[in-house]
């Protein structure tokens, strides 16, 4: 299922459920925002603050759930990541949103509100950059790309290949999104579901053990062997033991899918960087891999 795409005048609302923000912090990127001729409606608890988290779970819970329900709300943007949207996703009614859907729009962090969404109602979601991003309000990749693809103008994503992609063409729903996210809700009721569908890829400040640890994992569960394909996004300021792990991050993942014969595609504008171009999750997708390009294709 696809939310209506927006249009001038709509409604979008702008919530915390992860890590606080600071009153005024993002104020730049409300103002972009409604640049695109979008009225902005703002979480009650959106500037609250619970030690590190953005309010109490109590308190981001109602953010949430007055954002899905909001008649007038055509989307929800998050206005960062961290971590603690996995305290609400079990706790959040969402026969409202299954009904009417919108867009909810984020990445990081928010990969679990993703995966919930799309394995226990296939509903279309999109990975994408958020406020905090382009909080000074001057417009970057990363948000022209959330504004195009709310309003259905962005077609595709293509970048210059990489050196160990796997050529080949495939076609299936795009799925997946920060792996640490992905490795922690394995299991869960949330837990992304991979089988013939393209998993994309990111992370941030992984030590390089640890991402072997979470591809292994993936390969263990087997979520790797039945993919259509895989598109490895940006990972980020990656660290390393003083006894080094030998691999770098794309060597560790494409060790881990060695085996399989669907096509890969590293360096994806995708992830912790401010060129993250957005991707509908859940949409199903073309991805095409060739000796000078890989394109994904909405």
């Amino acid at each position: 299922m696809r939310p209506p795409y927006l249009k001038h005048g709509d409604t979008v609302a702008i919530v915390a459920t992860a890590k606080k923000i600071q009153p005024g912090e993002i104020d730049g990127a409300i103002e972009l925002i409604k640049s695109w001729g979008l009225n902005v409606v703002l979480g009650p608890h959106l500037y609250s603050e619970d030690h590190q988290f953005s309010g109490t779970v109590t308190e981001r819970i109602a953010d949430l759930q007055w954002a899905i329900d909001h008649q007038d709300c055509k989307a929800v943007i998050f206005a960062r990541g961290g971590y603690g949207t996995v305290h609400l996703v079990d706790a959040i009614d969402w026969s409202s949103f299954h009904k009417q859907p919108k867009w909810l729009c984020g990445f990081s962090d928010l990969t679990v509100i993703h995966s919930h969404v799309q394995s226990l109602f296939d509903i279309e979601t999109l990975h994408s950059s958020m406020p905090i991003f382009f909080k000074d309000g001057k417009a970057n990749l990363g948000s022209e790309s959330l504004r195009k693809t709310l309003f259905g103008e962005q077609q595709s994503i293509e970048w210059s290949a990489h050196a160990l992609n796997r050529n080949g063409n495939a076609e299936g729903k795009m799925v997946g999104g920060n792996l640490s996210v992905l490795y922690s809700i394995s299991d869960s009721r949330s837990d992304v579901k991979t089988d013939g569908k393209i998993l994309f890829l990111e992370d941030l400040t992984e030590y390089f053990y640890h991402l072997d640890r979470m591809m292994m994992q993936l390969k263990r569960s087997g979520k790797l062997e039945n993919l259509a394909g895989l598109v490895v996004g940006q990972f980020t300021e990656m660290i390393d033991n003083p006894i080094s792990f030998g691999k770098t991050a794309e060597e560790i993942i494409l060790n881990a899918v060695s085996e399989y014969q669907y096509p890969v595609a590293f360096n994806a504008p995708i992830g912790h960087v401010v060129y993250n171009e957005a991707v509908y999750h859940g949409r199903l997708t073309g991805f095409s891999v060739s000796k000078t390009s890989s394109r994904i294709q909405f």
